[in-house]
């Protein structure tokens, strides 16, 4: 996915392509011309494929003034602007024959099939080869007509480019222009079958967008109607979406993986397409690039300038760890360029209210999420505990400052930590009175770091390192400048608003990771090493660790607002876009995932 900046520095032409994304949908014409936000499905792929023995063309065409009436000729991949109404188009084919020419394009599926059962072209396909007749025209070309060559059917139909035709088109590019100039992104389609063909519907969310604005919307009004005006709605919109029905338009999972590297002394290198692991001069493991979302080296790992600039160009991220797992950063490449989110980011990030607002919410979320997975894991939850922590979760829905929120946080911390240990149910390794008890095991008294001082500290830090790491690529993937946060404050070395994001996160995926790993017995005691009071895992820990977390982040969760099934590591672009909508103002309400 590449991004370029706002409708301030848009390109004086409108490229052709563009007209037709116009009328298929605004929203995705100003996420591909306005945010320049790309990304391939199967349908854009098939398309490129098709598009490849015309895309090879020399793009020469003759001038106007250079055609003899008897020429006939076949000219690929032309590019041809207009002055006079800015427009750009790239021509598949111009067929010149009679001294006229006309445009022929390429495309992956059917024509339109009429009631009466003859064939016409879709308007998405009638107004882009309109506006390639308009270049034409205005480069001193006769054209008259233009082809369009479906390739799911293999047939060629004919459209005429008379006065109306080119009436509607030049109404369609003016309202392309005011649409891109206002800088403000169209509301999403309603219902629409276009949805899920459109190679952006990740991105776009129209159905998830438009439910939680209009049930947002609707709590709203009977608020007004009960208590006058409102600004803020602080409600939970669960119970306003039950009944409405949201299509799952995006996968539940991601094909791609990430991967994990934390033997010391290895070497990452790049051969063709391939990632290459070695260890020494031994070939360990090849990877394909497009197959891995991310690269997490640990520790002493080597890695080329050739495959750094591959993972780059492929816009995978590499993050960099220390051996015992501290998050050091990332390197990727451009990444998201529109700086339209980042500048309303940066500047509610300076509204106490705002910040407040969403600080509420998701220490609330966190609190719900710890108090229902003691419920679920605990031997015998206290009564007590849960009632403290129903009691929190109150409190942090009307706490009136950040530091306040602190507070409740950090006392529902200490319960909901208090009773860890009810939730551990591997049984240590066998000790005898000889040999003595071992010194490491999963005993768990009190949450500690910097550094952890057991085994069970030891895996939450890292479990909470890597799932900062993941946040941290999903804000730069949407767009956000993960340094400014509404709840956590800028400070040096970490992430706010990835911690922000991880906050509800944090027992669903890094705690429950952490217990499965301990009571299914994939770590042992063995797997951890002392030094001090320090307890770090050594490398074959860490490796069935990862596992444990893979496999958390891959379980399918049901959304509680949109009732479909995705894995958590798609949930949490999930949530970062519903967030980044909030933030640009398209919605109100910030729905935080929280589980039951």
């Amino acid at each position: 996915m590449s991004v370029a900046a706002g409708p301030e520095s848009l390109p004086d032409y409108l490229p052709a392509r563009m007209l037709n994304e116009f009328v298929y949908c605004p929203r995705l014409f100003f996420y591909e011309h306005v945010e320049a936000v790309f990304v391939h499905n199967r349908e854009t792929v098939e398309g490129t494929i098709i598009h490849a023995r015309v895309d090879g063309g020399n793009g020469k065409l003759a001038a106007a003034e250079e055609l003899a009436p008897d020429d006939v000729i076949h000219a690929r991949s032309v590019t041809l602007s207009s002055d006079r109404v800015g427009l750009i188009a790239k021509m598949d084919l111009i067929e010149v024959a009679d001294g006229t020419v006309t445009p022929v394009d390429y495309k992956r599926g059917k024509p339109f099939v009429k009631a009466d059962g003859t064939l016409d072209v879709w308007d998405t396909d009638r107004v882009q080869m309109t506006a390639q007749a308009i270049v034409l025209r205005d480069n001193g070309y006769s054209c008259s007509e233009a082809v369009l060559y479906y390739s799911a059917t293999k047939q060629r139909v004919r459209i005429e480019i008379d006065d109306a035709a080119v009436e509607w088109a030049i109404e369609k590019l003016r309202a392309a222009r005011e649409t891109a100039a206002a800088g403000v992104i169209p509301p999403p389609l309603v219902d629409s079958p276009k949805c899920p063909k459109c190679s952006l519907v990740g991105i776009c969310l129209p159905d998830e967008t438009r439910a939680i604005w209009t049930a947002s919307h609707e709590a709203k009004q009977a608020q007004r109607t009960m208590f006058g005006e409102l600004n803020i709605i602080e409600a939970p919109l669960a119970d306003e979406l039950q009944e409405r029905e949201v299509r799952q338009l995006l996968p539940a999972r991601d094909d791609l993986r990430p991967l994990y590297l934390n033997t010391q002394g290895l070497r990452v290198g790049k051969s063709g397409y391939l990632l290459k692991v070695q260890e020494k001069d031994r070939v360990v493991e090849e990877v394909r690039i497009n197959e891995v979302c991310q690269v997490s080296l640990f520790g002493n790992i080597q890695i080329t300038t050739q495959a750094v600039q591959a993972l780059c160009e492929m816009e995978v991220p590499i993050a960099y760890f220390s051996m015992g797992g501290w998050f050091y950063g990332l390197t990727q490449g451009l990444g998201v360029r529109n700086v339209s989110l980042r500048r309303h980011q940066f500047r509610l990030a300076d509204s106490p209210t705002f910040c407040l607002r969403i600080a509420r919410s998701l220490v609330a979320g966190k609190i719900r999420n710890q108090r229902t997975l003691l419920q679920r894991n605990h031997v015998e939850p206290p009564a007590s505990a849960i009632g403290q922590m129903k009691w929190a979760i109150e409190e942090a829905e009307r706490a009136e400052s950040i530091p306040e929120l602190l507070g409740i946080e950090g006392n529902a911390a200490r319960i909901y930590f208090a009773n860890f240990p009810g939730m551990i149910k591997a049984d240590d390794e066998p000790w005898s009175e000889s040999q003595g008890k071992p010194v490491l095991s999963f005993d768990f008294t009190v949450r500690n770091r910097r550094p952890p001082r057991d085994p069970v500290n030891a895996m939450l830090s890292l479990a909470y390192s890597v799932l900062a790491k993941d946040l941290t690529i999903v804000c730069q993937a949407v767009g956000f400048d993960p340094f400014i946060g509404c709840y956590h404050q800028p400070r040096y070395g970490r992430a706010p608003l990835a911690l922000d994001l991880m906050e509800p996160f944090r027992p669903l995926i890094a705690d429950s990771a952490v217990l499965t790993a301990i009571n299914t017995k994939m770590v042992q005691p063995s797997d951890f090493v002392q030094a001090g009071q320090s307890v770090a895992m050594t490398p074959g820990g860490r490796k069935a660790f990862f596992r444990a977390y893979e496999q958390r982040m891959d379980t399918l969760v049901t959304h509680p607002i949109f009732g479909y099934r995705v894995n958590y590591r798609r949930m949490l672009e999930i949530q970062a876009r519903l967030l980044a909508r909030v933030v640009t103002g398209e919605l109100n309400t910030y729905p935080v995932f929280t589980t039951r």
